[in-house]
């Protein structure tokens, strides 16, 4: 008779990463997070878990049910939070998870968007889960449009972030089409990482990254603008960087 292995509970991986608290840590947090007081995280709680311990605990806990990832990221610990989602794009990334579960990711991934709320959690997550279903289906891309468009930042940074799966398969449109939607964001956390979909475009496609540079360098975001030609020979960094806005 089959044994089937119990399933993995969240209550347990919680326990698991009490077991590696720091307070040092805590507060490496607060000040990584912005989370101080006065700051905008302010208010997010720490265990105080390196994320590599997270990270482990995650692949230990694959096999966890959705029921129970979601209890995860209801936590208001930002690690257990991390944790949830870690799992999640383990479970996407894994080549035997069937389509059936990578559409539950992808759909639990929107659903609880409420509970994704730094940069952290959104890249941890969002290429496999919410790019590499997009893309391994053949689905529509609409819902990163969407989410350009936006008053999130989160759901904004998903929807650029995301289009790092389409890099991999070699597929640039869709980052050089929402980082043009992105290009009067006032976030800095947008702009970098804009910038930093566009220097992974550019290394599949450069003649389509200098084209969005010649049209846009001149007002870009000076920091999504660094970010995207990082990878660039000297003189031609130098030439986009001394761009200067005209009449």
């Amino acid at each position: 008779m089959m044994v089937t292995a119990p399933a993995v509970r969240a209550a347990h991986f919680v326990e698991r990463l009490r077991e590696h608290r720091s307070a040092t840590q805590v507060e490496e947090y607060r000040r990584i997070f912005k989370a101080r007081p006065g700051e905008p995280n302010e208010g997010d709680a720490f265990l105080g878990v390196r994320m590599g311990q997270v990270c482990a605990l995650a692949k230990e806990s694959i096999e966890m049910p959705l029921a129970e990832i979601e209890q995860l990221l209801e936590s208001e610990f930002h690690e257990v939070r991390v944790g949830g989602l870690s799992i999640m794009d383990k479970q996407a990334r894994r080549k035997r998870t069937p389509e059936t579960r990578r559409k539950d990711l992808f759909d639990l991934y929107l659903r609880r968007m409420d509970r994704i709320d730094n940069w952290d959690l959104v890249d941890v997550c969002c290429p496999h889960v919410v790019g590499g279903y997009l893309f391994d289906f053949d689905q529509p891309r609409d819902v990163l449009y969407d989410l350009a468009h936006s008053a999130n930042i989160w759901e904004r940074r998903t929807a650029i972030v995301s289009t790092g799966y389409f890099l991999r398969q070699g597929d640039v449109a869709d980052s050089f089409a929402i980082a043009e939607l992105l290009l009067a964001d006032e976030h800095d956390l947008i702009h970098k990482a804009t910038g930093w979909m566009l220097r992974e475009a550019g290394k599949r496609d450069r003649p389509h990254l200098l084209a969005f540079l010649h049209t846009h360098a001149a007002t870009m975001p000076r920091v999504m603008l660094r970010y995207a030609v990082e990878h660039l020979d000297q003189e031609q960094r130098a030439q986009y960087l001394g761009r200067k806005k005209t009449a």
